[in-house]
């Protein structure tokens, strides 16, 4: 069967979509940024690994900055333990590519081509001791050909549900071609590892262990840095939203109950954060506010010295939003209305309430936290005044929310230490 699969993916797959990611790449600046890079990424390649010598190699993948997070605990876990040791990072999205900065990372590239010839260039110029998927972005010729030259694959933080697509029956079988040829699987929970084991035959499966989420780890690890911050309580900051990771489709549903709630409390202030933080962007946000009679502030800065004095403000830069959560009381956290929620443990971590789109339930940290009372998922913009107006006026219930918030986070810690052992040992 994977036979099968292999020609159709690389026939007519695979062709179309590069065929159509070229076509594309003159109207959508990260698409052509990618695609450009990914012709230098044999090079680079070739570049960095011409001088290793005793040292094994350790290729991890990230869709982009934000699965990059899950990954960031592994590679200083393993380079801790395994000192003789060299990292590959490969990005297919420029917001992973340009916007990581990690000392344990020794060769950065934009993941390759997917052609079967693309693969096998790769794999002449080096050849990993194993090659690690973080959580999904799965290119099936760089699995199906590590698996012929016998480079051990994995894949950790696997998150598997009844809605998603791969359980349907032609799907079924195309991701059962895949991840059949994994060496290793890492699930989130057990949950996810009983929907795998209706993707995968019963013959042949790989290892497959529930290891948790090592997002939860890097989320308590950067926020070790403002100790400071958890001695005072989150009742004595100012009160403010921040929403992050605005999608117009979020846009549409809350802006006209955030100009309803500011208008009838005075103290209230507003943290906007675009999807992407561009020019265009920022001004449509500017424009948005100025309308309302209200005077935004860009902020470009981890420590704004003039933050505080705005009660509208606008973060125009990427990577420092999770310092300013600590400047806020609840969050709101774009893309589930459309894409899917976004990262909503930064804010959790800061203990704040997090509220988001009806499109969560692939996160399985989304779903932790509605269990818990720290989070809300809303289906309109009157669900989302709702919740709001009572986080904002019933000090019990937001207080509740913020300690049930931040104790998912604790809950959860560990999964990093389990996949570096699981990465070592199998």
């Amino acid at each position: 069967m994977k036979k099968v699969w292999a020609l159709i993916y690389n026939i007519f797959v695979y062709p179309l979509i590069f065929i159509l990611g070229v076509f594309l790449t003159p109207f959508n600046k990260k698409l052509r940024e990618g695609t450009l890079g990914r012709f230098h990424s044999t090079n680079i390649l070739r570049n960095c690994t011409a001088n290793i010598k005793n040292k094994s190699i350790y290729w991890f993948h990230a869709a982009s900055h934000g699965e990059y997070e899950q990954a960031r605990p592994i590679l200083s876990g393993l380079k801790e333990i395994r000192r003789n040791t060299f990292i590959i990072a490969s990005f297919f999205s420029p917001s992973g590519y340009n916007n990581i900065a990690d000392e344990n990372i020794d060769c950065k590239i934009y993941m390759p081509f997917d052609f079967i010839w693309s693969i096998k260039k790769v794999f002449k110029v080096v050849k990993p001791k194993k090659i690690i998927f973080a959580s999904y972005d799965l290119w099936p010729n760089l699995i199906w050909l590590a698996k012929k030259y016998n480079i051990h694959t994995c894949v950790f933080a696997a998150r598997f549900d009844n809605e998603s697509s791969k359980n349907l029956p032609i799907l079924k079988h195309f991701y059962g071609s895949i991840y059949q040829s994994f060496a290793t699987i890492y699930t989130i929970t057990e949950e996810d590892k009983a929907h795998l084991n209706k993707i995968l035959k019963q013959d042949t499966k790989p290892i497959i262990r529930v290891l948790g989420n090592p997002r939860f780890d890097q989320v308590k690890n950067k926020s070790d840095k403002f100790t400071k911050d958890h001695t005072i309580t989150v009742m004595t900051r100012e009160k403010r939203l921040i929403v992050g990771s605005v999608w117009p489709d979020d846009e549409r549903n809350i802006i006209n109950p955030i100009f309803r709630l500011l208008e009838e409390d005075p103290e209230l202030k507003v943290l906007w954060v675009p999807h992407e933080p561009s020019d265009k962007y920022i001004q449509a946000a500017i424009q948005l506010f100025e309308e309302q009679g209200l005077k935004p502030r860009i902020v470009k800065a981890k420590n704004d010295s003039n933050f505080h004095n705005s009660r509208i403000s606008i973060l125009g830069v990427v990577g420092i939003l999770s310092n300013y959560y600590w400047q806020g009381q609840i969050a709101y956290i774009g893309g589930g209305f459309s894409t899917g929620v976004h990262n909503v443990m930064e804010p959790a971590i800061a203990r704040l309430p997090v509220i988001f789109g009806p499109k969560y339930k692939k996160s399985h940290e989304a779903v932790e936290l509605i269990k818990s009372g720290g989070g809300f998922a809303i289906n309109n913009g009157t669900e989302f005044y709702e919740i709001l107006k009572v986080l904002l006026t019933d000090k019990n219930k937001f207080y509740n929310a913020s300690i049930a918030a931040t104790k998912v986070i604790h809950d959860n810690i560990g999964s990093a230490t389990r996949v570096v052992r699981g990465i070592i040992r199998d």
